[in-house]
């Protein structure tokens, strides 16, 4: 009689955590269910698969109308750049954890032992299907709501927002005003099966990480590396110019 009291436990836990009591648990409780989880792998209507597929649509768009909105005066690219700095893999993982979503997923003992509770794709998967979850439990207006409140953080590490065509050009100009030496792209990781990859590429110079990216090619990955260093040495170099107190 223990299973059923801590699977409503758990539903609890993730309601709690997000501050939302699903008026219709068994969807938060699909949105829970890693497709390793009682041979449910074969039949997608038994894992979150499908509503991590709705949730990241739902997410896309809320982010890109909220960009769309915030900065009325930067064309398609910049858009287009500050959304993908905005919803990745790493980022929607951080935010499962935040709401201690990995210790709550339902998967295979075997998923369990080998790190799945701790593996990104999982927590990014499931808190898309999370969002998928919402909108079908609560609508589009809520599940805005829901989005934008734990995206705020995010969107205020936009200050600077990408407006670059050639990042990877630009940073090179810029670290040139003081050194000869170009910086350097490296491959950190790759993950995903074949038809799925994810790239996590770093740019350095002097033996220094400026940044870091990611994308479904080495190429992306690079270009969005330089455009998070870009923002980083922007911002020192504004922090700088600021006066002192004397």
């Amino acid at each position: 009689m223990s299973q059923p009291t801590t699977a409503a436990q758990s539903l609890e836990s993730v309601e709690a955590g997000i501050d939302y009591a699903f008026k219709d648990r068994s969807k938060l409780q699909l949105a829970l269910t890693h497709r390793s989880y009682g041979g449910s792998e074969s039949q997608s209507g038994l894992n979150n698969q499908r509503l991590e597929f709705l949730g990241d649509a739902v997410l896309q768009l809320v982010i890109t109308q909220e960009l769309f909105a915030r900065y009325p005066d930067h064309e398609e690219g910049p858009l287009t750049k500050a959304r993908a700095q905005l919803v990745n893999r790493k980022t929607l993982a951080e935010l499962a954890k935040r709401i201690d979503l990995g210790p709550q997923l339902l998967m295979s003992r075997g998923e369990e032992l080998s790190g799945g509770r701790e593996r990104l794709s999982a927590l990014a998967d499931a808190f898309e299907a999370l969002i998928g979850a919402v909108f079908l439990d609560a609508g589009f207006a809520n599940t805005r709501e829901f989005i934008l409140r734990r995206f705020a953080e995010h969107f205020g590490k936009l200050e600077i927002l990408p407006s670059l065509d050639n990042p990877k050009g630009e940073l090179q100009e810029l670290l040139q005003t003081h050194s000869n030496r170009p910086p350097h792209y490296e491959l950190v990781q790759m993950s995903g099966p074949d038809h799925d990859r994810v790239f996590v590429c770093a740019v350095l110079h002097d033996q220094s990480e400026l940044g870091r990216g990611e994308g479904k090619s080495k190429k992306q990955a690079e270009f969005n590396a330089a455009v998070q260093a870009l923002g980083r040495l922007q911002s020192a170099q504004a922090g700088r110019s600021m006066p002192t107190a004397q």
